[in-house]
């Protein structure tokens, strides 16, 4: 199992005949040039959202008809998209597993929001959460965007994640620091992923406090492009 970022909190996890686009966010994206577009995205066989800000959305339904493949996510959203934007959808909520070639979803909470820009000002738009990703006998806990929150508690004892994909950055998310408390708190990671950061300089540029916070942890620091093996 192969887990590629395209920098922020976008993804490409590739297990399997699974080749998932996480929160794919191309257009000014300032991690991820356009010349390495077509590289991140061939051969995907589904999408998966956390939220509807833009800097996770913006690029899902435009990659959803060109690569005619279906987009994964909280009920609310799939159901509108799949009856008014063209798309196929795969809808459904905190608590409940799907799958995706092989790999299974379970939808978790998270707190944050999950709004979209219109001429009257921001509009909801279904609510934020995360993801434990179960393959190959592995458990990843996808964050999204996040604060620390005491569901981690039960999310860590009930699904028992090895690796974590931690949103890190402070400012919209948990900053390092924080990360490293909910990880050492709720959680027994053997490998912590930080993402969310770097993207802008109103975020934090390094892992370095979430390194030193979880001593015997592997923190990687994921690198644009690079395949990092899980």
């Amino acid at each position: 199992m192969q887990l590629i970022w395209l920098g922020h909190g976008s993804f490409r996890l590739e297990t399997g005949a699974a080749r998932i686009l996480i929160d794919p966010w191309l257009t000014g994206n300032p991690m991820l040039e356009e010349s390495q577009h077509e590289t991140a995205t061939a051969g995907a066989t589904h999408i998966l959202l956390t939220h509807c800000h833009f800097d996770h959305v913006v690029d899902v339904l435009p990659l959803a008809r060109r690569l005619e493949i279906p987009v994964i996510g909280q009920f609310d959203v799939m159901k509108y998209w799949g009856e008014h934007e063209n798309v196929e959808t795969i809808g459904f909520n905190k608590g409940g597993t799907v799958e995706a070639a092989g790999v299974h979803l379970t939808m978790v909470p998270a707190s944050h929001s999950s709004t979209f820009g219109s001429d009257s000002g921001p509009q909801a738009a279904g609510s934020e959460v995360g993801y434990m990703i179960a393959a190959e006998g592995k458990v990843i806990y996808l964050s999204g965007d996040t604060t620390i929150m005491a569901d981690m508690d039960w999310m860590g004892d009930y699904h028992k994640p090895q690796i974590g994909i931690l949103s890190a950055g402070g400012h919209f998310t948990m900053d390092m620091k924080a990360a490293a408390y909910a990880a050492s708190r709720y959680f027994d990671f053997e490998t912590v992923i930080p993402c969310h950061y770097r993207t802008f300089p109103l975020l934090e540029q390094s892992a370095e406090a979430l390194k030193d916070g979880l001593p015997g942890v592997n923190v990687i620091e994921p690198e644009i492009l690079t395949p990092i093996t899980l």
